[in-house]
């Protein structure tokens, strides 16, 4: 199993400690480090920023968002960035939710996720491939256009720049099971935002048609700490926030993956007291059990003890969120 630092994205402005992070940690052997975007900072250039800083870490986005750009403008970053560092660029998108698309975005949330990603996926490999001109005739992206409102003068078209790679990994954020299946049909690698290694059934029927060498990547909160409640406060803070924020009460993809790991009432908690206002009784109803199931947190033992239960599973590359260099060393210590 590999370890993978990431970032996610800004708040008030950019983190002065994370190109020393990722500095450490590739330092470290890390094999990855990630970064974001919501509705701020963009994902591309801060990793550019870090790929200036670093010689052999691999650079992902976990995730860029579909709905931000085309998919050959994505494409278009990914072969760019994985030029300028050497080929270390390894791209995760996501689809977000209709919240965030059609209120930050401008764009509808498609009628069909799953057939718009895989749209994407497609255009996005036949731009890296560079076999012929791009072409696709589908239900949300055309190429050439082929719309009422366009002029009818559009062609295929191949990209000037020649890919570093055609095989640039490509990995998909999905949560529900029908997203989590065609992404081992259609992608490199899954980006779970929610994984526990003693729910792994929760997710096997789902990673079944996965293909050898699939990467398995959840995004993990790390913290090496001597109080344990204190340490999963981070984590509980994250998840009241996208199960009570991340969403609207009749369509969260959030707080549907929590309710299918056995959290369904807790889950409707929490979202109730976030859409009141009381944000921080949301936060203090976040269950605990579920929080430190889905983290690493306590002392180094502890940690210990549950990283064997992450190894013994499916999970290729585990993604740290670690604001330390402590725990990035211990991580490292422990993982070899």
């Amino acid at each position: 199993m590999r370890l993978g630092l990431t970032l996610g994205y800004w708040g008030r402005g950019p983190d002065p400690r994370h190109v020393e992070l990722a500095r450490q940690a590739e330092d470290l052997g890390y094999h990855s480090v990630w970064t974001a975007e919501s509705w701020g900072s963009d994902a591309f250039t801060a990793l550019t920023w870090i790929a200036a800083h670093t010689t052999r870490i691999r650079l992902g986005t976990a995730v860029a968002q579909m709905a931000a750009r085309t998919p050959t403008a994505t494409a278009m970053h990914a072969l760019t960035l994985d030029h300028l560092s050497g080929g270390r660029m390894m791209l995760g998108l996501g689809l977000s939710g209709p919240q965030v698309v059609e209120g930050w975005y401008g764009r509808p949330f498609p009628s069909s996720p799953l057939t718009l990603t895989r749209e994407y996926v497609d255009i996005v490999r036949q731009v890296l491939r560079r076999e012929a001109p791009v072409q696709l005739a589908g239900r949300f992206h055309s190429h050439p256009y082929t719309g009422e409102d366009g002029t009818g003068l559009g062609k295929p078209l191949k990209s000037i720049t020649h890919p570093l790679r055609a095989d640039l990994p490509v990995l998909l954020g999905a949560e529900g099971p029908k997203n989590i299946a065609q992404t081992a049909r259609i992608a490199d690698g899954w980006l779970p935002l929610y994984w526990s290694p003693t729910r792994v059934s929760v997710h096997e029927p789902a990673l079944a048609e996965a293909p050898e060498g699939f990467l398995v990547a959840p995004m993990v909160q790390a913290r090496v700490c001597d109080d344990v409640a204190e340490g999963l406060l981070p984590v509980k803070v994250m998840l009241g926030f996208y199960i009570g924020g991340m969403g609207h009460a009749s369509r969260n993809f959030h707080a549907d993956l929590m309710a299918r790991m056995g959290y369904a009432e807790e889950a409707a908690h929490v979202q109730s007291l976030f859409a009141a206002g009381r944000r921080e009784d949301a936060v203090r109803a976040v269950p605990d059990a579920f929080a430190d199931e889905i983290s690493l947190v306590g002392p180094r033992s502890r940690i210990a003890e549950r990283l064997a239960l992450w190894r013994a599973g499916p999970v290729t590359d585990l993604l740290l969120t670690a604001a330390d260099p402590t725990t990035l060393r211990v991580l490292a210590d422990l993982n070899t």
